[in-house]
């Protein structure tokens, strides 16, 4: 309630104010200090040489400052050569390894995997070691070595682990 009354208080009036604060003439120079001001008349009135020079554009100063004007423009050629040089060269494409998982991919880069190849060759390689070792996993799946043994090192898949109850008189769950 609070806010539409100080809303209706701060636009009371608005546009009336703000014609006001526009038709105002703008900028005012400093004020001055009264003593300041004779002793500026004073010696103004003694140099009249310094009037001038206040008032008086320097010719020297405005042609060097259209000399500072800079103009850019794109250059046209080195444009159409980059658009030429960016067009990508067809990438070699393989089919996922497992079809028997629904899968909506067609096909995969070579030098990619899907999720579920990742996780199905980690746990492959987690069960069976001497089978599935780093070298026979990246021919298998058109990967660099390194890459593999970073995955290797990296990743595991999620285990599950049931220990079983040591004491028999476990308070059993409702």
């Amino acid at each position: 309630m609070g806010g539409l009354v100080i809303r209706a208080i701060r636009n009371f009036n608005l546009e009336n104010r703000a014609q006001k604060e526009i038709s105002k003439m703008k900028p005012y120079a400093a004020p001055r200090h009264p003593s300041t001001k004779s002793l500026l008349r004073e010696h103004i009135s003694s140099h009249p040489e310094i009037k001038e020079e206040i008032t008086r554009k320097d010719g020297k100063l405005l042609s060097l400052l259209k000399d500072v004007y800079v103009d850019s423009k794109d250059p046209v050629p080195s444009v159409q050569v980059k658009a030429a040089e960016t067009r990508q060269e067809p990438k070699e494409f393989r089919l996922p390894k497992d079809h028997h998982i629904n899968m909506d991919i067609k096909n995969i880069p070579k030098g990619k995997i899907s999720i579920v190849e990742a996780l199905t060759l980690l746990n492959n390689h987690k069960l069976y070691p001497e089978t599935w070792t780093a070298e026979k996993i990246a021919q298998e799946y058109y990967l660099e070595q390194k890459d593999v043994n970073a995955l290797l090192k990296y990743f595991v898949t999620f285990e599950v682990k049931v220990f079983p109850r040591k004491d028999k008189k476990a308070i059993s769950s409702k």
